[in-house]
Protein backbone atom coordinates (compact mmCIF):
# COMPACT_ATOMS: atom_id res chain seq x y z
CA UNK A 1 0.00 0.00 0.00
CA UNK A 2 1.65 3.44 -1.13
CA UNK A 3 2.55 5.95 1.41
CA UNK A 4 -0.31 9.05 1.92
CA UNK A 5 1.08 12.71 0.45
CA UNK A 6 -1.43 15.15 1.90
CA UNK A 7 -0.96 18.67 0.32
CA UNK A 8 -1.16 21.73 2.34
CA UNK A 9 -4.91 22.26 1.42
CA UNK A 10 -5.61 18.97 2.35
CA UNK A 11 -4.66 20.88 6.12
CA UNK A 12 -7.15 23.08 6.68
CA UNK A 13 -10.29 21.95 7.66
CA UNK A 14 -13.40 21.91 5.32
CA UNK A 15 -17.30 21.51 6.51
CA UNK A 16 -18.73 18.28 5.58
CA UNK A 17 -21.44 16.12 6.12
CA UNK A 18 -22.23 12.46 6.88
CA UNK A 19 -24.83 9.86 7.18
CA UNK A 20 -24.78 6.46 8.10
CA UNK A 21 -26.88 3.66 5.45
CA UNK A 22 -28.82 1.42 7.09
CA UNK A 23 -30.14 -2.28 6.16
CA UNK A 24 -33.70 -3.22 7.29
CA UNK A 25 -34.18 -6.60 5.77
CA UNK A 26 -37.90 -8.24 6.45
CA UNK A 27 -37.59 -10.71 9.51
CA UNK A 28 -34.52 -9.51 10.65
CA UNK A 29 -32.76 -6.77 13.06
CA UNK A 30 -31.71 -3.27 11.40
CA UNK A 31 -27.83 -3.22 10.70
CA UNK A 32 -25.78 -0.29 9.95
CA UNK A 33 -24.33 -1.57 6.62
CA UNK A 34 -22.02 1.65 5.96
CA UNK A 35 -20.98 5.52 6.37
CA UNK A 36 -21.70 8.09 3.82
CA UNK A 37 -19.47 11.33 4.24
CA UNK A 38 -20.42 14.57 1.99
CA UNK A 39 -17.41 17.09 0.93
CA UNK A 40 -19.75 20.07 0.49
CA UNK A 41 -17.18 22.47 -1.47
CA UNK A 42 -16.14 20.05 -3.84
CA UNK A 43 -19.62 18.50 -3.61
CA UNK A 44 -17.68 14.76 -3.43
CA UNK A 45 -19.16 11.64 -1.75
CA UNK A 46 -16.69 9.44 0.58
CA UNK A 47 -18.33 6.45 1.15
CA UNK A 48 -17.29 2.74 3.17
CA UNK A 49 -19.90 0.02 3.32
CA UNK A 50 -19.47 -3.47 5.46
CA UNK A 51 -18.26 -6.27 3.12
CA UNK A 52 -19.28 -9.09 5.23
CA UNK A 53 -22.81 -9.31 3.93
CA UNK A 54 -23.25 -13.27 3.89
CA UNK A 55 -24.09 -12.46 7.54
CA UNK A 56 -26.86 -10.15 7.59
CA UNK A 57 -28.43 -11.11 4.03
CA UNK A 58 -29.20 -14.08 2.45
CA UNK A 59 -29.63 -14.86 -1.58
CA UNK A 60 -30.58 -11.60 -3.55
CA UNK A 61 -30.56 -9.70 -0.87
CA UNK A 62 -27.10 -10.07 0.12
CA UNK A 63 -25.94 -10.03 -3.90
CA UNK A 64 -27.78 -6.44 -3.68
CA UNK A 65 -26.10 -5.06 -1.16
CA UNK A 66 -22.56 -6.64 -1.93
CA UNK A 67 -23.26 -4.14 -5.44
CA UNK A 68 -24.45 -0.89 -3.30
CA UNK A 69 -20.59 0.55 -2.67
CA UNK A 70 -19.54 0.76 -6.50
CA UNK A 71 -23.12 1.72 -7.72
CA UNK A 72 -23.35 4.73 -4.53
CA UNK A 73 -20.00 6.23 -6.21
CA UNK A 74 -21.06 5.40 -9.60
CA UNK A 75 -24.30 7.39 -9.50
CA UNK A 76 -22.11 9.84 -7.03
CA UNK A 77 -19.86 10.59 -10.13
CA UNK A 78 -22.72 10.85 -12.52
CA UNK A 79 -25.58 13.00 -10.31
CA UNK A 80 -23.17 14.42 -8.29
CA UNK A 81 -23.17 13.62 -4.41
CA UNK A 82 -25.24 16.37 -3.27
CA UNK A 83 -28.08 15.34 -6.01
CA UNK A 84 -27.61 11.34 -4.83
CA UNK A 85 -28.17 12.11 -1.08
CA UNK A 86 -31.04 13.95 -1.97
CA UNK A 87 -32.10 11.31 -3.97
CA UNK A 88 -31.87 8.80 -1.61
CA UNK A 89 -33.43 10.73 1.09
CA UNK A 90 -36.58 11.11 -0.40
CA UNK A 91 -36.72 7.71 -2.13
CA UNK A 92 -34.79 4.82 -0.15
CA UNK A 93 -36.74 1.50 -0.17
CA UNK A 94 -37.94 0.28 3.57
CA UNK A 95 -35.38 -1.93 3.06
CA UNK A 96 -32.43 0.43 2.69
CA UNK A 97 -32.35 3.58 4.58
CA UNK A 98 -30.45 6.90 5.18
CA UNK A 99 -30.22 8.67 9.02
CA UNK A 100 -30.26 12.35 9.57
CA UNK A 101 -27.23 14.15 7.84
CA UNK A 102 -24.75 15.03 10.63
CA UNK A 103 -22.29 18.36 10.74
CA UNK A 104 -18.68 17.71 10.59
CA UNK A 105 -15.41 19.34 10.33
CA UNK A 106 -13.13 17.19 8.16
CA UNK A 107 -9.21 17.90 7.41
CA UNK A 108 -8.22 14.02 5.69
CA UNK A 109 -11.74 13.04 3.92
CA UNK A 110 -9.92 9.57 3.44
CA UNK A 111 -8.98 9.14 7.01
CA UNK A 112 -12.33 10.60 8.36
CA UNK A 113 -14.48 8.17 6.71
CA UNK A 114 -12.64 5.37 7.77
CA UNK A 115 -12.65 6.62 11.66
CA UNK A 116 -16.59 7.36 10.96
CA UNK A 117 -17.01 3.91 10.02
CA UNK A 118 -14.48 2.16 12.39
CA UNK A 119 -17.21 4.06 15.23
CA UNK A 120 -20.13 3.61 13.81
CA UNK A 121 -20.26 -0.21 11.98
CA UNK A 122 -20.00 -3.28 13.73
CA UNK A 123 -19.16 -5.86 11.19
CA UNK A 124 -18.55 -9.89 12.00
CA UNK A 125 -14.61 -10.70 13.11
CA UNK A 126 -13.40 -12.94 10.65
CA UNK A 127 -9.81 -13.20 12.40
CA UNK A 128 -6.55 -13.17 9.71
CA UNK A 129 -9.42 -13.20 6.84
CA UNK A 130 -11.06 -9.67 7.51
CA UNK A 131 -9.82 -8.37 10.68
CA UNK A 132 -6.39 -8.06 12.52
CA UNK A 133 -5.65 -7.80 16.12
CA UNK A 134 -4.82 -4.58 18.19
CA UNK A 135 -2.29 -5.13 20.85
CA UNK A 136 -0.37 -2.42 22.98
CA UNK A 137 3.30 -2.10 21.91
CA UNK A 138 4.26 -3.78 25.01
CA UNK A 139 2.17 -7.00 24.31
CA UNK A 140 3.11 -7.09 21.06
CA UNK A 141 6.82 -6.98 21.85
CA UNK A 142 6.43 -9.59 24.02
CA UNK A 143 3.64 -12.56 24.82
CA UNK A 144 2.14 -12.23 21.13
CA UNK A 145 5.40 -12.48 19.35
CA UNK A 146 6.43 -15.65 22.19
CA UNK A 147 2.71 -17.29 21.84
CA UNK A 148 -0.06 -15.14 20.27
CA UNK A 149 -2.60 -17.65 20.62
CA UNK A 150 -2.73 -17.15 24.36
CA UNK A 151 -3.07 -13.53 23.71
CA UNK A 152 -6.20 -11.69 24.31
CA UNK A 153 -6.17 -8.41 21.51
CA UNK A 154 -7.71 -4.92 23.22
CA UNK A 155 -9.64 -5.46 19.72
CA UNK A 156 -10.63 -7.03 16.06
CA UNK A 157 -10.00 -4.00 13.59
CA UNK A 158 -11.44 -4.53 9.79
CA UNK A 159 -8.60 -3.84 7.37
CA UNK A 160 -8.63 -3.04 3.52
CA UNK A 161 -9.96 -6.01 1.94
CA UNK A 162 -6.89 -5.54 -0.83
CA UNK A 163 -4.47 -6.75 2.23
CA UNK A 164 -3.57 -10.01 1.96
CA UNK A 165 -3.78 -10.66 5.84
CA UNK A 166 -1.62 -13.42 7.33
CA UNK A 167 -1.44 -14.84 11.19
CA UNK A 168 1.86 -13.50 11.82
CA UNK A 169 0.56 -9.86 11.26
CA UNK A 170 -1.03 -7.68 13.75
CA UNK A 171 -1.68 -3.76 14.46
CA UNK A 172 -0.44 -1.46 17.00
CA UNK A 173 -0.86 2.08 17.54
CA UNK A 174 2.53 4.43 16.83
CA UNK A 175 3.11 7.59 18.73
CA UNK A 176 5.62 10.53 17.60
CA UNK A 177 6.60 11.89 14.70
CA UNK A 178 10.26 10.51 13.52
CA UNK A 179 8.36 8.85 10.94
CA UNK A 180 6.66 11.85 8.92
CA UNK A 181 5.05 11.89 7.21
CA UNK A 182 4.70 8.56 6.12
CA UNK A 183 3.68 7.36 9.65
CA UNK A 184 1.56 10.01 11.14
CA UNK A 185 1.38 10.33 14.77
CA UNK A 186 -1.36 8.87 16.32
CA UNK A 187 -1.36 6.10 13.25
CA UNK A 188 -3.05 2.30 13.09
CA UNK A 189 -0.23 0.61 11.57
CA UNK A 190 -0.11 -2.99 10.46
CA UNK A 191 3.04 -5.08 11.14
CA UNK A 192 4.60 -8.38 10.80
CA UNK A 193 6.68 -10.14 13.32
CA UNK A 194 10.15 -10.84 12.05
CA UNK A 195 11.91 -9.80 9.04
CA UNK A 196 11.86 -12.85 6.63
CA UNK A 197 14.87 -11.61 4.27
CA UNK A 198 17.51 -9.01 4.43
CA UNK A 199 16.45 -5.96 6.37
CA UNK A 200 18.14 -3.13 4.78
CA UNK A 201 15.98 -0.57 4.03
CA UNK A 202 12.94 -1.99 5.47
CA UNK A 203 10.57 0.24 8.14
CA UNK A 204 11.39 -1.83 11.23
CA UNK A 205 9.60 -1.55 14.99
CA UNK A 206 12.53 -1.32 17.39
CA UNK A 207 12.23 -1.91 20.90
CA UNK A 208 14.86 -0.34 23.15
CA UNK A 209 15.36 -2.28 26.11
CA UNK A 210 17.09 0.66 27.92
CA UNK A 211 14.08 3.08 27.73
CA UNK A 212 10.67 3.06 29.71
CA UNK A 213 7.35 4.15 28.37
CA UNK A 214 6.73 5.76 25.21
CA UNK A 215 10.34 5.89 24.48
CA UNK A 216 10.84 1.95 24.53
CA UNK A 217 9.29 1.49 21.25
CA UNK A 218 10.23 3.47 17.97
CA UNK A 219 9.58 2.80 13.80
CA UNK A 220 12.62 3.46 11.99
CA UNK A 221 14.51 3.03 8.44
CA UNK A 222 17.09 0.07 8.96
CA UNK A 223 20.01 0.57 7.08
CA UNK A 224 23.10 -2.12 6.90
CA UNK A 225 26.47 -1.33 5.35
CA UNK A 226 28.60 -4.43 4.64
CA UNK A 227 32.34 -5.54 3.40
CA UNK A 228 33.52 -8.15 1.13
CA UNK A 229 36.36 -10.12 2.71
CA UNK A 230 37.78 -13.52 1.94
CA UNK A 231 34.73 -15.08 3.71
CA UNK A 232 32.16 -13.32 2.02
CA UNK A 233 30.88 -10.67 3.41
CA UNK A 234 31.14 -8.71 7.10
CA UNK A 235 28.69 -6.51 8.35
CA UNK A 236 30.69 -2.77 9.39
CA UNK A 237 27.39 -0.54 10.34
CA UNK A 238 24.24 -0.83 11.29
CA UNK A 239 22.08 2.62 11.42
CA UNK A 240 18.50 3.19 12.19
CA UNK A 241 17.17 6.24 10.43
CA UNK A 242 13.93 8.81 10.96
CA UNK A 243 12.00 9.67 8.20
CA UNK A 244 11.82 13.06 9.54
CA UNK A 245 15.04 15.16 9.02
CA UNK A 246 13.84 17.11 12.89
CA UNK A 247 14.48 13.90 14.74
CA UNK A 248 17.90 12.04 15.14
CA UNK A 249 19.31 9.26 13.50
CA UNK A 250 22.08 6.84 15.05
CA UNK A 251 24.69 4.27 14.62
CA UNK A 252 24.46 0.48 16.75
CA UNK A 253 27.76 -0.57 17.80
CA UNK A 254 27.70 -4.50 16.00
CA UNK A 255 27.39 -6.12 19.40
CA UNK A 256 24.87 -3.90 20.37
CA UNK A 257 21.67 -6.01 22.95
CA UNK A 258 20.11 -3.11 24.04
CA UNK A 259 17.84 -2.86 20.52
CA UNK A 260 15.65 -5.54 19.17
CA UNK A 261 13.60 -5.70 16.08
CA UNK A 262 10.40 -6.83 16.87
CA UNK A 263 8.81 -6.92 13.42
CA UNK A 264 8.66 -5.36 9.97
CA UNK A 265 6.38 -2.30 9.11
CA UNK A 266 3.54 -3.20 6.49
CA UNK A 267 1.13 0.17 6.06
CA UNK A 268 -1.05 2.56 7.83
CA UNK A 269 -4.37 1.88 7.68
CA UNK A 270 -6.49 4.78 5.99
Amino acid sequence: MPARIISFDQLTPKSAEFCLLMADLPGRRPETIGVLLLDKQSDQLHLRLRRDYDSIATGDDAEVLAELEADLAAKSNEAGASNLLAQLEESCSLAVRLSDREAVSVVDFEKSVNDLYRQHVSTTVRPFRTHLPRYSLAVAAGPFLANASETEPEEWVETPEDLGLREDMFIATIRGKSMEPRIPDGSLCVFRKGVVGSRNGRLVLVRNHGAGGNEEFTVKRYRSEKTVTEEGFTQTRIRLESLNPAYPSWDLDQDETRYEVVAEFVCVLP
